[in-house]
């Protein structure tokens, strides 16, 4: 199957006013519920620490949350092909709501496994959440694809603002139950999200979309898909890994809550600042291009956390990891757009984020063990492993240029 045959045609019709409004409404949405994730990860691993029977357990809430990303992928992808986009964009900010409940109650009652169960359900939220940007493609014709995506994602800068800002001005609200606070926030937040999908208009599936098109065995066998889904492995996973460790690596090493809660902020800055222009990068010099450049920013982040356990390197390692998340995964998604039909959108979307959510489950579950045991350390120089291989798979990519659709 050439990529000329599976190249993508214009989505359903959308007026292009109501297209404008539906990824302004997305990106809004994103900066809302991209805090979700924030306040998860700058929380969970230090009261997986305080409340987990056992240290090595620290970082489970957090993998659990990753587990809940790649287990409601599918089933959000299910019901976005048979009742529309909208529908699974409301049930997930419902899940976004659960979590902070669930979250809040699990901190009263000093409950590990519903603190678990909170991050499962956050995890689903998350998936449902990143499916904003395959949305927002769909608004727009073809050659526009690639900046709707990333404008998109360029709402994460303000949720790398709302999110730690949170955690810092609410965790002691309500004491001696550190952070219950932040979670009903974060509640609140998920809420205000929904009210603003209400506003999102998108045409609902097609007969052709409800079928599916070509069995996914066909799609996923393109080497484009190959290329894109372990580009988008290695940059998600890697961020994660990486991300998961550093709050309790840092107070580990003796550095203050409000240092990792700043820490994190600047990380998840730079993780969707450049999408104000990734699109326009990926336009100009291509998806392979900008997955390069992230991949060997992903790669200067671990090289700076070996040089020093202060604020300053773990600040520089979180921030360069984020930009390098940035261009790795938006560009890796700006490859998935090129490997299906309209009618398939929705299900090799899905299948997509499926993997990528499912490998990066593996690297937030060993992330937490191989900290206790090895240490910091340990951890950055693991993250180089898998970074050869996403260069390997990248490589083959340039020999097999898309071909034009004639």
């Amino acid at each position: 199957m050439s990529h000329a045959e599976a190249a993508p045609a214009a989505p359903p019709a959308i007026a292009s006013g109501q297209g404008t409004g539906n990824v302004a409404r997305l990106t809004v949405a994103q900066a809302l519920a991209g805090a979700n994730a924030t306040v998860v990860y700058a929380t969970g691993a230090i009261l997986g620490h305080s409340l987990a029977p056992s240290p090595a357990l620290a970082t489970l809430p957090i993998s659990v949350f990753v587990v809940g990303m790649a287990a409601c992928t599918l089933p959000a992808g299910t019901i976005a092909r048979r009742h529309g986009r909208r529908a699974a964009f409301l049930a997930g900010t419902g899940c976004g709501v659960l979590t902070g409940l669930l979250a809040a109650l699990a901190v009263v009652l000093g409950s590990f496994w519903l603190f678990c169960a909170a991050t499962f359900f956050g995890g689903a939220y998350a998936a449902v959440v990143l499916s904003f940007r395959f949305a927002a493609a769909d608004c727009v014709p073809a050659e526009r694809r690639p900046r709707a995506l990333s404008a998109v994602m360029a709402g994460g800068v303000v949720a790398g603002i709302i999110g730690p800002q949170l955690v810092t001005h609410t965790m002691d609200l309500w004491p001696p139950y550190l952070f219950a606070a932040t979670f009903l926030a974060q509640a609140g937040v998920a809420a205000l999200s929904a009210l603003v999908l209400l506003g999102v208009r998108l045409p609902m599936p097609t007969a052709a979309e409800i079928a599916g098109g070509r069995p996914l065995g066909v799609i996923a066998r393109q080497p484009r898909f190959v290329v894109a889904v372990i580009c988008g492995v290695v940059s998600y996973l890697l961020m994660n890994f990486l991300m998961t460790a550093a709050p309790l690596a840092m107070r580990l090493c003796g550095l203050s809550q409000e240092a990792s809660n700043l820490g994190l902020q600047w990380h998840v800055i730079a993780m969707y600042a450049p999408s104000f222009f990734t699109g326009r990068l990926i336009t100009r010099f291509g998806a392979p291009r900008v997955v390069a450049a992230g991949l060997a920013l992903t790669a200067a982040s671990a090289a700076v956390g070996l040089l020093g356990v202060d604020i300053a390197h773990f600040w520089l390692t979180l921030i360069l990891l984020g930009l390098g998340w940035n261009f790795g995964f938006v560009g890796a998604s700006a490859l998935v757009l090129e490997c299906h039909r309209p009618e398939e959108r929705t299900r090799v979307q899905s299948l997509n984020d499926f993997i990528v959510f499912g490998t990066m489950a593996l690297g937030s579950f060993s992330s937490g063990g191989l900290l206790t045991a090895y240490g910091w350390s340990t951890v950055l120089w693991v993250s180089f492993l898998p970074l050869a291989v996403a260069v390997a798979a990248l490589a083959t990519t340039a020999a097999s240029r898309p071909t034009k659709a004639g």
